[in-house]
């Protein structure tokens, strides 16, 4: 089978451009098709390994977090979100969703053992596994190493081995890329199975809301909302030019995803990009004094993550998650890298005063760096791709 994608990391990421003249060479875009991808994602999976590790637990509203004032929901079962209860809510708003919500502990340690346990699973089917959190990963199945021809069945064989072996429920999409694998792993959860297939793809995506395309955010979202833009079919609609006027790169991603383009690989060694850390005060603060204290325990942190990882990069951001839970997020990018305390505390302390906290208290702070050389001299090496193969399409 012809490859269009490298395994060169290089060359797979030059994917813009690339795209760009695949939706107008019907050939090229046609050999995509031929991919199997599948995306499985586990169902509510910290709640879930809880609810099978205590049985009591069973049937019962849970979140997996601290009930505290201060706490986080890590992770919601399905009993719980019957009620509205979603990850990353504050256990207080959980606690007046579900008065009778039971809060449990979070066990990472049993999380990651039993993620691992998992992959054991997927690596009877395939080595290329890209990994995107502890409970979900992609799969490129198109050559698998059962020979099994159907990539659903290759799903249908990991669920029931998921639920037979760990007792546990996934979610399975499959389609010929990521994007629409992705969109159809969640279609039908929890316990869903859903395929997309080439010729069904332009019409699955016509029906989506807008939301569920990949990289459209609460902001995006609503900025294309006031252009008319709801569901996949407004936005087969778009001009690429009125895409990439409107929103920059990030418009051929959406042009291409509307016609059902992604030429991603399932990638099974990803390149870290940034390293980071934040901290949940224990109270909203306002004093500048004890902002600049906690700002250097979280530079502090992040140093040694940074020195363990040997991780460098030249942009550092800073986030601020605010009393009422809106956040912000402010960056700088300098020449040298940055991976001692010279370098990163000033610049934070630089970054934080264009955050007005006088009368917003602040909750979270965080600090990640990114931009990493490797990654600069791949975004150098498009550029020069771009321009060969603008040379080869006028051929």
């Amino acid at each position: 089978m012809f490859q269009i994608v490298s395994s060169n990391n290089k060359i797979q990421r030059f994917r813009f451009n690339l795209g760009c003249y695949l939706t107008r060479n019907p050939y090229l875009c046609n050999l995509m098709t031929e991919r199997k991808i599948i995306h499985i994602d586990m169902d509510a999976f910290y709640a879930s390994v809880e609810q099978r590790d205590h049985p009591e637990l069973r049937g019962l509203p849970i979140a997996v977090g601290h009930a505290e004032e201060r706490g986080v929901v890590s992770a919601a079962s399905y009993e719980a979100r019957k009620y509205g209860v979603r990850s990353a809510m504050s256990s207080l708003k959980a606690k007046q969703l579900c008065p009778h919500i039971v809060f449990v502990p979070g066990r990472m340690s049993v999380y990651k053992e039993v993620s691992a346990q998992i992959h054991t699973i997927f690596r009877e089917y395939t080595d290329l596994i890209e990994p995107l959190s502890l409970d979900e990963a992609f799969l490129d199945v198109t050559h698998n190493k059962k020979d099994i021809e159907l990539a659903v069945d290759i799903a249908k064989e990991i669920k029931k081995r998921i639920r037979e072996e760990l007792n546990l429920v996934a979610s399975a999409g499959i389609s010929y890329n990521k994007f629409l694998a992705k969109v159809a792993s969640d279609y039908r959860k929890p316990d869903g199975l859903c395929t997309i297939h080439p010729n069904q793809a332009l019409e699955f995506i016509s029906r989506l809301p807008i939301e569920a395309f990949w990289g459209v955010g609460k902001v995006t979202s609503q900025k294309m909302h006031s252009l008319g833009i709801h569901k996949g079919k407004d936005l087969q609609q778009c001009t690429l030019e009125m895409l990439t006027r409107l929103f920059g790169k990030a418009g051929l991603v959406y042009y291409d995803f509307a016609q059902g383009i992604d030429l991603r690989p399932v990638e099974a060694e990803r390149i870290r990009k940034s390293v980071g850390c934040e901290h949940t005060l224990d109270k909203d603060i306002t004093a500048s004094s004890s902002v600049i204290i906690e700002l250097y325990h979280v530079a502090t942190e992040l140093i040694e993550r940074l020195k363990k990882s040997g991780f460098s990069g030249n942009t550092l951001t800073l986030k601020i998650k605010f009393y009422d839970f809106k956040q912000i997020t402010r960056s700088i990018t300098r020449e040298q890298e940055l991976n001692n305390m010279n370098d990163i505390l000033p610049l934070a302390k630089q970054l934080l005063k264009e955050v007005d906290y006088s009368i917003r208290p602040i909750r979270l702070i965080g600090l990640t760096v990114s931009n990493p050389k490797e990654e600069r001299e791949d975004h150098d090496e498009w550029k020069q791709l771009e321009l060969e193969f603008a040379k080869l399409s006028e051929i």
